[in-house]
């Protein structure tokens, strides 16, 4: 009857197993955990040195706009639009093959294409003016926009500054008088129309 009991106690060798099993996952989970948490510190820990790196370097100064462009208001000429402007040298050297890069933006899909147009003359003197000027169909382009200056050959961008040009002209309406010579003139206090003498108004 003891020798029952006993058994009845005693504790399986599958569970012994089981339990080694589980203890060596739980040590496994516990060391990935600790090498990720160290990654994640350490790469923080870099992004933290670059941040105050760029903040502790100087600033990197701006170059000196060495032209300034007037740009004018697009001009409408019946179903075409003229867009231009007036480019002007304000450096001490001179500057060659000047270009203003355009930015057009189409009316059909509002796609964008940027265009290069040559400033007369090509070569600009220390404070001297060219200008610009290029037509577009306005069924094609809603819009253009200064996107910036090219010099040389090679088209090199060229730091500048703008300001307003020349602006658009307001448009006078006509105005037209028309004299009814067959009409009296009306009393005071009558109507021209009336059900008793109907007449036409213009």
């Amino acid at each position: 009857m003891i020798d029952s009991q006993e058994e009845l106690f005693a504790e399986p060798k599958g569970s012994q197993l089981r339990w080694a099993v589980g203890a060596v996952a739980a040590v496994l989970i516990s060391a990935l955990l600790l090498v990720g948490y160290g990654y994640l510190r350490k790469r923080h820990a870099q992004a933290n040195a670059g941040l105050e790196a760029r903040a502790l370097a100087p600033p990197v100064p701006k170059a000196s706009p060495k032209a300034l462009i007037l740009v004018d208001d697009a001009m409408m000429q019946g179903s075409k639009s003229l867009v231009g402007g007036t480019v002007k040298n304000i450096s001490s050297e001179k500057l060659g093959d000047v270009s203003v890069e355009l930015e057009l933006k189409r009316r059909n899909d509002g796609t964008t294409e940027k265009r290069l147009v040559p400033v007369e003359p090509g070569m600009l003197e220390p404070d001297q003016e060219g200008g610009y000027s290029l037509e577009l169909k306005s069924q094609d382009y809603s819009s253009a926009r200064l996107a910036g200056l090219r010099v040389g050959s090679s088209s090199a961008p060229l730091p500048y500054t703008t300001a307003q040009g020349k602006k658009r002209p307001l448009e006078r309406l006509e105005s037209k008088t028309i004299v009814n010579g067959d009409r009296r003139p009306s009393k005071r206090g009558e109507f021209l129309n009336s059900p008793d003498k109907p007449a036409r108004v213009p």
